[in-house]
């Protein structure tokens, strides 16, 4: 029987722990400081076992995955190194940043165990174990960072029990991970951040900019409430690419000034252009580092009992809405309803019964 342990059963170690257990062979315990937390795994049946103490999760752990915050794993690590485990003991982790932890394991002398990064690219707007499912990881990338004197074997091992998230790995060094996750992720959320906060502060002298700034300056700035201390390790974590990409943000902010300054019609075409082309080009709907959201738009009449029709023949046939907001409704004018939906799937089915019910969909 092969062991997993499990450190950290949140949404993305819940996640995990569902993907691999009850498979033929797995066995997963779960671990917690917290003996409340124990509870919930045992009563949601998320592990098979769960400890509020690291030795009885770890020994004879054939897998251990470091699902806690970036800046805990290092304490973890450490832990970890103190104690007999498994020969042959694959440790791995869930963070988002991948040359700090990699550092971190390579500076331990470990004795027949292999630390392999990893990240799921994969999220909700939830979290906690509550949030769960075993569906989390799948169609998205899960990357991982395995040293260089990682032995082939030990990373096929680890890919092979991975294939139950039914995600695409992918394999790449710690500082490729880094430079890349920086930009796509770490980058959007601090400017997510400061333009919100640049809002509010505009807002505290004229309360029309709270007003007016729903809808699409929520969507677009919906990353700006995440979890401030997980996005503060991060961060720091990830100091140094950070700041090198703020600095070429930076640069291109002063290239927009100067052509409002210059007038330069030409130039600021040109930058709408070129990011409109590769954004067209990016895969739609692919699981993401940034968590996709699943929402279609209706066009629905102005007359009483609408919405109440939709959510119930949505409802009737089990398809699970998230979120309803009505963005315009005038008199003898269609309204538009955004309908939200936690999974694709949901959206999925969703759509083929509101075409069937003759509605205009926008997306």
């Amino acid at each position: 029987m092969t062991k997993v342990a499990i450190f950290g059963v949140g949404l993305i170690g819940g996640s995990l722990a569902l993907c691999l257990k009850g498979k033929p062979g797995l066995r997963v315990a779960g671990h917690s400081n917290n003996p409340a937390s124990v509870d919930k795994y045992l009563k949601r049946g998320v592990v098979d076992e769960a400890t509020t103490s690291m030795e009885e999760a770890a020994r004879d752990a054939d897998f251990i995955f470091l699902c806690v915050p970036v800046g805990c794993l290092e304490d973890y690590l450490q832990k970890l190194n103190g104690m007999r485990l498994k020969p042959g003991c694959i440790i791995s982790d869930v963070g988002s940043t991948k040359r700090t932890v990699m550092d971190a394991a390579k500076s331990l002398h470990w004795e027949n165990v292999h630390f392999i990064g990893g990240h799921p690219m994969a999220g909700k707007e939830q979290s906690g174990v509550e949030a769960a499912t075993s569906h989390l990881f799948e169609n998205a990338f899960y990357v991982l960072t395995p040293d260089e004197s990682t032995p082939a074997l030990e990373v096929e091992r680890l890919e092979q029990l991975l294939a139950h998230t039914r995600a695409h790995i992918v394999k790449m060094a710690p500082a490729q991970h880094d430079d890349i996750v920086g930009a796509v992720s770490h980058l959007p959320h601090v400017i997510a951040v400061a333009l919100v906060n640049q809002v509010a502060d505009y807002n505290e002298e004229n309360d029309l900019y709270e007003r007016l700034a729903a809808g699409g300056f929520r969507d677009i700035t919906r990353i700006a409430s995440s979890d401030p201390i997980i996005w503060r390790d991060i961060l720091l974590n990830n100091r140094s690419v950070v700041l090198r990409l703020l600095e070429d943000w930076k640069e291109r902010m002063d290239g927009f000034i100067d052509m409002l300054n210059k007038e330069d019609g030409a130039g600021i075409e040109s930058e709408f252009m070129k990011a409109g082309s590769f954004r067209n080009a990016l895969p739609e709907r692919r699981k993401g580092v940034i968590h996709s959201t699943f929402d279609v738009y209706v066009d629905v009449p102005d007359h009483p009992g609408v919405v109440g029709e939709i959510a119930g023949q949505l409802g009737s046939r089990q398809i699970n809405l998230s979120n309803i907001q009505i963005m315009e409704s005038r008199l003898d004018v269609p309204g538009v309803m955004r309908l939200s939906f936690r999974e694709e799937e949901q959206l999925d089915r969703a759509v083929e019964v509101l075409k069937e019910l003759g509605y205009s969909l926008h997306f």
